[in-house]
């Protein structure tokens, strides 16, 4: 693939080329010129957009496609369409299909559902058999069939011991264990954040002690096994004071925070739209500010999507009834950019690709072409035609975001909107 990018501003602050605007030159899949103006005698295909800007390509640490078992959600195909089109060249899978993602084959079969695309998905591997939280997996097996981490999405460990274990084993080859942040026993049949409006609207409590328990709790038992944690998804204001005292005392450990949890609070459960029926829930405006404070300050390692399919049968129902989860990969970059400068958007979407130990390419001269395309500037209502997806399961509708995504160069390979 030969490309000729013209006047494009680079975003990347460990680019020597970063916050110019350049010509950039790709012959097959690299860069090999950055200039201010580059001819194309050669009349390789010429880009150019309005107002361009070039990024290295983003990364999503949580997305769910479905397949295989609920391909009516979403399919591998279209799901790595989605995020190409969203503007990411990367991003890790969830074990959460059907049957789950926990065996050699498995893994291997998800890879070669994703070969020669302009996406990289990276599989995680669920921490225990069918993430049932009773027996480990085939974790070591898994790792050398191309799996980043173990993970039960969304389902808590919650026998410390068999925790305790997982961290001990995986750290014998330097295995990534993620645990979901809850308490089971105090979360309850809880559906909505434990406070004033759960209250007012009659819906069940989910507590923010649930979360900060579950925390603490693994934080405890990392420094005693001296192992690697990945805590996906926080929520609350504790959790982020809790991971700030732990890297303080240089425990191994990183976490994520889901885009649509900085966004909302559980003031927007009042419509009582399914959409915003999400895991962890919607929490407060305190809450908020203190996820927004913590990416500020590193604490914070990583914002992710946290795209999760859910066909409307399961989303046009009671709010009690309704499945957790929103789509997310088409809104992040306009929804982040309504709380955060455009460097430090950028800067969150290409951050935590080491974590998963994926290789991060810089935009210099030699490098691999890995690259997302957008303009800044654009504002516009987010609304269905925006949805790639099959599933439209966004609590984004109707909300005013601000960015373009214009698409992807990655993999040999180019894909525009």
């Amino acid at each position: 693939m030969n490309a000729l990018i013209k006047s494009a501003t680079i975003v990347d602050s460990k680019s020597d080329f970063h916050n110019e605007t350049v010509d950039i030159l790709i012959e097959k899949g690299r860069i090999s010129k950055i200039s201010k103006r580059i001819a194309n005698p050669n009349k390789y295909r010429e880009i150019k957009l309005e107002n361009l800007h070039v990024s290295q390509g983003w990364f999503d640490s949580s997305v769910s496609f479905g397949e295989p078992g609920y391909e009516e959600r979403e399919t591998i195909s279209n799901g790595l369409k989605t995020a190409a089109k969203s503007g990411f060249t990367s991003a890790v899978l969830n074990a959460n299909s059907n049957p789950v993602i926990d065996s050699y084959a498995d893994i291997t079969f998800v890879k070669s559902k994703a070969t020669d695309n302009v996406v990289n998905l990276y599989p995680i591997g669920a921490l225990t058999r069918s993430s049932s939280g009773k027996d480990l997996a085939e974790l070591y097996d898994m790792k050398n069939a191309g799996a980043v981490a173990f993970y039960d999405y969304q389902q808590p460990i919650s026998n410390p011991n068999l925790m305790k274990i997982a961290l001990q084993y995986a750290s014998n080859f330097d295995g990534l264990v993620c645990s979901f942040p809850q308490e089971s026993k105090i979360s309850g049949l809880g559906v909505a954040n434990e406070h004033i409006n759960s209250t007012k609207l009659g819906l069940k409590g989910n507590p923010a002690l649930a979360e900060e328990l579950q925390v603490a709790r693994d934080l405890f038992l990392l420094e005693y096994t001296e192992g690697k944690l990945h805590i996906p998804t926080i929520s609350t204001a504790k959790s982020v004071e809790l991971i700030r005292a732990a890297k303080a005392k240089k425990l191994n450990v990183s976490c994520s925070v889901a885009i649509h949890n900085l966004v909302f609070t559980d003031d927007v459960l009042q419509s009582f739209d399914t959409n915003f029926k999400v895991l962890p829930p919607l929490r407060t405006q305190k809450d908020c500010e203190a996820l927004i404070e913590g990416l500020k300050d590193g604490t914070i390692d990583m914002v992710t999507s946290d795209h999760n399919p859910i066909d409307i049968e399961d989303k046009k129902i009671e709010f009690d009834f309704a499945k957790y989860g929103t789509i997310g990969l088409e809104s992040a970059f306009g929804a982040l950019q309504n709380i955060f400068t455009t460097k430090k958007v950028i800067a969150l979407l290409t951050q935590g690709k080491t974590r998963f130990g994926i290789e991060a390419h810089t935009i210099t001269e030699g490098a691999k072409a890995d690259l997302s395309l957008f303009n800044p500037d654009v504002i516009y209502t987010f609304n269905t035609s925006h949805i790639l997806s099959k599933s439209k399961n966004s609590a984004f509708l109707n909300t005013n975001l601000k960015g373009q995504v214009y698409g992807v160069i990655s993999n040999n390979k180019i894909s525009l909107k």
